[in-house]
């Protein structure tokens, strides 16, 4: 039996493409996004542009013109991918607010593997998702959560030096003239201040080692601030307090500090080491031993260390580990308990969550755009489908079929050829969606 979205879902998945169409402006533009939402969101295998306009367009003789038309969309078009972004995030979150408050601002980096050369980004370098040193573009993200729910608001591409400093390279993938090397943290702190810039509802700013290392972003997140909680390495050097909270005696690495925990439990005021769980899960409650303690962290910046900003240090414990193989800084709210900060640090799972729903769901890592403009607005416009679908989930709690077959029926450019195209395609697309079923 088909499930069957109410009324009020109806409504603001309508005025949510009613916004993004306004944005676009022109009927072709508004047809070529309509076509291609239709792509991410049905079933298919592939969700690049090519294998989209040959499930779209009934005439095989016709094919190529709709590629073409959708490569034009995605790469030259006139639209600004900016405000059209702004407009996605501020239509997700509010629909999420409407349930719960936002929580936390996910910040990590994600891997687009690749078979050759000319991707623009593309260069041997480390990704996670393939866990070792490859042949990927790089693209850093910025997702907010609240306690059940996430959604990307932001993207940018990494470009190494190879890609920013040869104009050749720069003129075959149309990268612009204000582009300029940025790392990853430079990509974050970019997509966080165009955050702040849009008044989206603040969240602590959760980020793995990559970030967490780095002593200037943990500043700069403090200068916007934010409160933050972050990875960091087990050699990373920090101060211990006395009684009355001054940084005494030499620093020492986190995760000898935390092995001083347990061996010297006595020496503290309270136990070191406890257990807490951060969240019932379907087989087993997740849980390890925390220690968290208050310390000034070690860089060499000629700052004394009475002007530096004390933070938690949580060392966590995992069960079947010899020692503590985790640890993080984290400035939160005075009144947060250490049950809610170990909560808040292991909201970061949600990171995965987001990667491997844009990849499975809407093909983010199958787009094959070698020019700049549309290898940055690809997996944006990706994301900013995701934004739509977990909207409507956080409304419905239903399944992509549905979702799809009402988002595209409100969606038309009546007075086009391609909007009376687009329109056919969608007839259809329901026609085959209304025969589907959940899994």
């Amino acid at each position: 039996m088909d499930l069957v979205l109410n009324a009020d879902t109806d409504r603001r998945l309508e005025a949510y493409f009613d916004a993004i169409g306004d944005l676009l402006g022109h009927p072709a533009r508004r047809a070529s996004f309509a076509t291609y939402a239709l792509g991410l969101l049905a079933e298919g295998e592939r969700k690049s542009v090519e294998p989209i306009s040959a499930r779209a367009c009934a005439d095989p003789e016709k094919v190529d013109a709709l590629h073409q038309r959708l490569l034009h969309f995605l790469n030259d078009s006139d639209w600004s991918d900016r405000d059209v972004r702004r407009a996605a995030a501020m239509h997700a979150v509010a629909a999420l607010t409407e349930r719960e408050p936002i929580s936390a601002w996910l910040i990590d980096d994600t891997g687009f593997l690749k078979q050759g050369d000319h991707s623009v980004g593309v260069q041997r370098q480390y990704t996670g998702s393939a866990g070792k040193v490859t042949n990927c573009q790089v693209g850093v993200s910025l997702s907010l959560a609240t306690a059940t729910e996430h959604v990307p608001v932001d993207f940018e591409l990494y470009l190494a030096h190879k890609w920013t400093d040869r104009p050749e390279l720069r003129a075959e993938a149309r990268i612009p003239e204000d582009i300029v090397f940025r790392t990853k943290m430079e990509l974050a702190l970019t997509m966080l201040d165009r955050a702040l810039a849009d008044c989206l509802p603040r969240g602590i700013v959760l980020a793995d080692s990559a970030y967490g290392n780095s002593s200037d972003f943990r500043a700069q997140l403090r200068r916007r601030k934010l409160h933050y909680a972050v990875g960091i390495d087990a050699t990373t050097k920090v101060w211990q307090l006395d009684k009355e909270g001054t940084a005494r005696g030499d620093p020492v690495s986190v995760h000898d500090l935390a092995l001083r925990f347990w061996a010297r439990p006595n020496a503290y005021p309270s136990k070191p080491f406890r257990r807490i769980t951060w969240r019932d899960a379907t087989k087993r409650s997740l849980s390890a031993r925390f220690a968290i303690r208050k310390v000034v962290p070690f860089h060499d910046d000629g700052e004394p260390r009475s002007k530096r900003e004390r933070v938690w240090l949580i060392c966590e414990w995992p069960d079947g580990e010899v020692s503590p193989t985790k640890f993080y800084f984290a400035v939160l709210p005075r009144k947060t308990s250490h049950r809610d900060l170990i909560r808040t640090i292991k909201e970061r799972w949600r990171t995965e969550r987001v990667y491997e729903d844009l990849k499975g769901e809407l093909g983010l890592d199958h787009f094959e755009g070698r020019r700049f403009p549309g290898a940055c607005a690809g997996p944006l416009r990706a994301a900013r489908s995701e934004e739509g679908a977990r909207v409507d989930r956080t409304i419905a709690r239903t399944w992509i079929g549905p979702i799809a077959r009402t988002w595209i029926g409100p969606w038309r450019a009546r007075r086009s050829e391609e909007g009376g195209h687009a329109d056919r395609i969608m007839a259809r697309a329901r026609g085959r969606l209304s025969q589907t079923r959940p899994p």
